[in-house]
This record gives C-alpha cells, structure tokens and sequence, in this order.
C-alpha cells in the first residue's frame, strides 16, 4: 500500500453522476454506489454513501460500532433494499435487483451464500457448490459416476485454500478457521468475479487468523475483494483502501497510512493512538 495515498472527497459520486440505464463512466470501478441511503422508519443507518471499489483490489469497510458497515454490506450484496441511491457493478444498475441475481452476475457474498453441510465431507461440501454453479440441482439423484465429473475441480479447489489433506474428513470435524477456509472454497466454487468477505477472521485465534489472511492475499490475485473487517492488523496488511464510516456516513478513505493519521478517524475510535 502506498502511505502517499490522499484521502478522497465524499462531495460527489465516484466517477461523476449516474444515469439509470447508462454504463458507469470510470472502468477502473467495478463496483460503485452513488447517495446509498437507507433509512429503517426514521432512523438514517446509511446517508448518501459514494464508493467507487477499483477493479482487482481489497477495499475494506471499517468503523466503529454502529457505524452502518453491515447495513451497507447487506445493501451491496442485494439482502437490503436502498431508501434511496444507486448501486453499479460493471456498468449494470443492480440497485433492484436480487441476491440470486448479481450472483450469476459474479458478485458472491461468501459466509451467506456458502453454507457448510456439517455432516458431510468437505469434498462433498465443495461438490454440492459445483453442481450450484452449473444449475445442477438434481444431480443428488443421478449416479455416482455423474457427480464424479465435479471431482477434479472440487479438489483443486480444496488444494487451492489448503484443505486437500481434509478432502474426506466431515466438515464438522474441522477447526472454526479452517471451516471459514472450505466456506471460500464453496465460494470460489461459484467463480465469482468480485467477493464479499463478511469479518472473515472474526472469532479466531492467531493462527487461523493468519491462515485466513494469506488465503484472502492469495485469491485476490485475480479478484476484486469487498470486507468487513474487525481485526485492523489483517486491514492493515491486506487493504488497498480503506472506507471508514461513522453513524452512517463515509468519514475518511485512503490507504492504512493515510486513514490512520486523520484525527477524525481516530476520534471515531475512542481517542486510540490507532486505528
């Protein structure tokens, strides 16, 4: 991360106006909301928020408590309704559209749409995901030797997020951070384009924690990564930029240097030396 990264201004949407049915202006977003706002009968968790997440980068939204980074996670990824405003992927008004329906547009929220069958192999886990992606729902009925034809890729898969050795143990026999791992396996299953990460390291110990944030460097390679994050050291190491909100609205953006220094920034949190 560049620590010369200037903190952006919020006063207009990134990209310059949208217009329904007219492709985004700037091509180095793949994901843009212009006035997101959602309001729960009067009460404003999201006001007017402008992102513009550049294509094959890990943006993080952060914040304090209350903040509106879960509300504003459920409106990109189409399980809340905006009040108001417009949510662009790849040129696309998806402001309306349904869960299901921006994930055949590539846009998948991982931990939501990747349950884990506890008594279930992993690889048999990761095989149920393959056969979603290819519309295949009834292939639980036909012969063994047809779902046999998802193996090779669900196990490259599992090698991929570092579970092959775990490939016929039951997931419900993993460790909490190597469950989070299959959940992205189940989720790269899906070959989404971008991937919304929700606090992907929450409730772990170190070397899970650790584990997981090699795994997100790893797959972001070629992706475009969106996360709500708790632990800021995983923020700091991983993160292109960085949205911090507060009550509802976007308070600073940069890269970690940058947001770190703002006083506002580090006022949200409680006066701590960091963010």
């Amino acid at each position: 991360m560049s620590s010369e990264q200037t903190l952006q201004t919020h006063g207009s949407p990134p990209g310059g106006p949208y217009r329904q049915g007219q492709p985004a202006r700037s091509g180095e977003h793949i994901l843009e909301t212009h006035g997101l706002t959602k309001d729960f009968r009067g009460f404003v968790a999201v006001k007017a928020v402008n992102l513009g997440i550049r294509r094959h980068s890990i943006h993080a939204l952060i914040g304090p408590n209350g903040a509106g980074k879960t509300t504003c996670f459920n409106l990109l990824t189409k399980f809340l309704s905006p009040s108001a405003g417009t949510i662009v992927y790849k040129g696309i008004d998806i402001t309306h559209h349904k869960p299901a329906q921006v994930t055949r547009l590539g846009l998948v929220r991982s931990f939501q749409i990747s349950a884990v069958f506890p008594h279930l192999t992993v690889l048999e886990n990761v095989r149920i995901a393959l056969q979603r992606q290819r519309g295949r729902s009834f292939d639980f009925w036909r012969a063994v030797e047809v779902l046999d034809q998802y193996r090779p890729r669900a196990l490259e898969l599992l090698e991929a997020v570092g579970l092959a050795e775990f490939a016929e143990i039951r997931a419900v026999e993993l460790s909490y951070g190597r469950k989070r791992a299959l959940e992205i396996a189940t989720t790269l299953a899906l070959d989404p384009e971008t991937m919304l990460l929700d606090e992907p390291t929450s409730g772990m110990g170190h070397e899970d924690v650790g584990r997981i944030a090699a795994l997100i460097k790893k797959i972001a390679a070629n992706r475009t990564i969106i996360m709500v994050e708790h632990n800021l050291s995983v923020v700091a190491d991983l993160c292109d930029t960085i949205t911090v909100l507060a009550r509802g609205e976007i308070l600073a953006e940069g890269d970690y240097a940058s947001v770190s220094r703002n006083p506002e920034v580090v006022q949200a949190y409680m006066g701590t030396a960091h963010v």
